[in-house]
């Protein structure tokens, strides 16, 4: 562990559920001390959320590894109390409450800077801590929604879909660990200070969307569910087989006249005015019913061996349980078990992105609430007779 990049970094996570805590799931993997404040009783929801085990998510279980949990009631004024003095010797601080809520609380960013101008604080919320929406909730599919993600999803003429996953909140908080790694840069090697980073959800999604508000802004486009398709840019579809749909990406120039050849299409391949993608595009519908034609009289299997040889990309659509027995991710160990607290063992995402010299590692299961409530506080000063007041008058647990 003492290799790890973030060694030596404390992190007090106050958020809760997906945002803030994933952020703080990507330092912990990387090395830092991610103490985990959660309310007394029941702790953070998403030890509840979806499928349980022996009454706790086994999703609990992959975003809290590696973290250590303190029960602290941030309602009442010792508690607050508690988080300041935690914060106090904290290298970062992530939340994801609705803003003001902190101010309320009197752990504002001014607050909590002045007593440790060392501090980064990460600020995760639906629309930013400014701004005429700021004040209102927000969650991950409305801010995907608002960043036109959603209106891209689904099949023309159709209600919008979502994405089976909370992905406005996973990549708000890889865009809060990102920032918070720039700030630790700019702090330690730079001879800064710490900085205060605001990351809205609606906006880690709009940072996603490629040429949809440059093509709006030159041209007035406004771009239309496609399904499937990624419009312009031909050919990328989805086509069916014997046995299911299979994914072909034939859009690179050198790519799309070796897919022509292999589907007996070698005209199409050598028309002048499909050898680029702008070309291409335009005559898109007739290239997929051309690659249709052809998937149609063959199964999944047999079109993604055609292919691989002829180095055209595809796949098949894969299921949890495809993953879980693909060779391909056991060999990258690319999926992580851990034994949980309960004893069962929890297959999950193993530590990504690959570092050759310093990589992640976890460092040990998801906590149970509250388990590390005395020991983190002994550290950080709280004695024995201060911690039992404070568990007497309900503010730790």
């Amino acid at each position: 562990m003492a290799a790890q990049i973030l060694s030596g970094i404390r992190v007090l996570e106050l958020g809760q559920l997906i945002a803030a805590p994933f952020a703080a799931k990507t330092l912990a993997d990387f090395g830092a001390q991610v103490i985990k404040v959660e309310p007394p009783g029941q702790g953070d929801p998403l030890r509840k959320w979806r499928m349980l085990h022996e009454g706790t998510s086994v999703w609990w279980e992959a975003q809290s590894r590696s973290k250590q949990s303190v029960c602290v009631d941030l309602r009442q004024t010792e508690g607050q109390a508690v988080v300041r003095a935690l914060a106090a010797q904290a290298d970062v601080l992530i939340e994801n409450f609705r803003p003001g809520t902190m101010e309320k609380w009197g752990l504002s960013w001014e607050t909590l800077h002045a007593a440790n101008p060392r501090l980064i604080m990460l600020r995760i919320s639906g629309y930013g801590q400014s701004g005429p929406k700021s004040g209102e909730p927000g969650f991950a599919a409305i801010g995907e929604a608002m960043a036109g993600l959603r209106y891209l999803s689904g099949e023309p003429g159709r209600a919008p879909v979502r994405a089976g996953i909370s992905i406005g909140d996973t990549v708000a908080g890889l865009h809060g660990a990102l920032g918070v790694l720039l700030a630790l840069y700019q702090r330690d090697a730079r001879g800064g200070q710490g900085q205060m980073i605001d990351a809205a959800l609606y906006e880690s999604i709009f940072n996603l969307t490629e040429s949809l508000l440059p093509e709006y802004s030159v041209f007035g486009a406004v771009r239309e569910p496609a399904g499937a398709a990624l419009p312009g840019i031909a050919p990328s579809n989805a086509y069916l087989c014997k046995d299911g749909y299979v994914l072909i990406a034939g859009n690179g120039d050198g790519i799309f006249g070796r897919l022509m050849d292999k589907i007996g299409r070698s005209e199409l391949g050598s028309d002048p005015d499909l050898a680029r993608n702008d070309g291409r595009a335009g005559r898109a519908a007739e290239l997929d019913a051309a690659i249709g034609d052809w998937t149609a009289q063959r199964t999944i299997a047999e079109v993604i061996e055609a292919l691989r040889d002829a180095g055209v990309p595809c796949g098949r659509i894969y299921t949890v349980a495809d993953i879980a027995g693909d060779p391909h991710y056991r060999a990258r160990g690319a999926i992580a078990s851990v034994k949980a607290a309960s004893g069962i063992e929890v297959e999950q995402p193993a530590i990504f992105p690959l570092l050759s010299q310093t990589p992640g590692a976890i460092a040990r299961r998801a906590p149970t609430l509250g388990e590390h409530t005395d020991a983190v506080l002994e550290a950080a000063g709280f004695d024995a007779g201060q911690r039992a007041r404070l568990r007497e008058l309900g503010v730790i647990a």
